[in-house]
């Protein structure tokens, strides 16, 4: 998998007390972003890789990826926008670092997708990945906010979220796993999208 140094983070706590993380991932070769756009809307189901039948979300990432569910479909009936997902990770394959978590899909297209996970009716992590073409391929950015943006909550909430839900260490946990995810896109992607849309 590509090492962490392989692209550019930042990890910074911002003035309202959510955390904002960010990756310039190193540029995807030969991945475009078509493939990527049809990726994260047909991530359930199986590939062949290596000879073997697996869960395509496993392949993408597997020693962290532990579950992925459309657990609401768009009003298409497709995973796109309006979609719901349930994902099961554990950064680091560290159980202290588990993500199980149901995120809205305000946005899934060729130019990138958006992840909004909501509670007791206030946005308190929002993740955005955006894909931008360049002659080797993709590049990849990805955006994410810890906490939340409401008033007051945010004064008590955000310290909390930072200190027990989603520590430094979570999110440095984080940045390295999703480099490692968004890295793997070269090894298997190109073949796959071949093969399922000719």
């Amino acid at each position: 998998m590509k090492p962490l140094e392989s692209a550019k983070t930042t990890f910074k706590t911002l003035g309202d007390g959510r955390l904002e993380l960010t990756i310039r991932h190193d540029i995807l070769k030969g991945v475009t972003t078509a493939m990527l756009g049809w990726w994260f809307r047909n991530l359930e189901g199986t590939m062949e890789h290596m000879g073997q039948r697996y869960p395509r979300y496993l392949v993408w990432h597997p020693a962290d990826h532990i579950h992925y569910e459309v657990v609401r479909r768009s009003p298409e009936a497709t995973a796109g926008p309006g979609a719901r997902f349930l994902i099961v990770e554990a950064f680091g394959r560290n159980t202290d670092f588990l993500i199980n978590s149901v995120a809205d899909v305000p946005k899934n297209d060729e130019s990138g997708i958006t992840l909004s996970v909501r509670k007791f009716g206030m946005e308190v992590m929002r993740l955005e990945h955006t894909f931008t073409p360049v002659p080797e391929g993709t590049l990849y950015q990805s955006k994410m906010h810890v906490g939340t943006k409401a008033v007051p909550a945010r004064f008590v909430l955000n310290r909390w979220i930072r200190s027990h839900v989603f520590t430094e260490a979570k999110g440095r946990a984080w940045l390295k796993h999703n480099v490692e995810e968004v890295g793997n896109f070269e090894f298997f992607l190109p073949a796959l999208y071949a093969s399922q849309t000719g």
